[in-house]
């Protein structure tokens, strides 16, 4: 038999710990999760010690304003796009001093969708000690059960970039 999957607690308190022991502070850029991530981070106490703060950018202005994507990236490739995950997780950065962030942005239905980007796409960022990396998956299930998974996918990946 298979073993469970850690829930999302327990997946914050890997990443409390390892937080805490490089004493970095992570910073959150969301859109379609609308503050789930960092409400999740903010759940455990002490986590004033290693989360710095959360960006929930849920319009194209608010990504622009608030975290600098550029409103002709968004013109040319869409709020759900490679090119803003990456620039939302490097503005989270830039605009909170924080050494490590998660950027979410994605297609939660029921509507929204198109053939090119179908409900259920999701692009994630990750910016740790200024390194970049982005992708996206296609999540299936509800508008809850794809932001939830999309909360617990940024959270496995942030796990996996920081290392032990």
């Amino acid at each position: 038999m298979a073993a469970e999957p850690p829930g999302i607690d327990e997946l914050v308190r890997q990443l409390a710990a390892r937080l805490g022991n490089k004493g970095w502070m992570l910073a959150t850029a969301e859109s379609c999760t609308g503050g789930m991530i960092a409400a999740a981070c903010t759940d455990l106490a002490g986590s004033s010690d290693w989360f710095e703060r959360g960006f929930v950018t849920y319009s194209n202005a608010a990504k622009t304003e608030m975290l600098g994507v550029p409103t002709a990236m968004i013109a040319e490739h869409g709020a759900v796009s490679e090119a803003v995950a990456r620039a939302m997780a490097e503005g989270a950065v830039r605009r909170s001093g924080a050494q490590v962030s998660m950027a979410v942005t994605g297609i939660a239905g029921p509507g929204g969708g198109s053939a090119e980007k179908p409900v259920g796409t999701v692009w994630f960022g990750w910016c740790v000690n200024a390194e970049v990396q982005a992708h996206a998956l296609l999540l299936k299930g509800s508008r809850a059960e794809v932001r939830q998974s999309s909360v617990r996918h940024a959270l496995q990946q942030l796990l996996k970039l920081i290392g032990g």
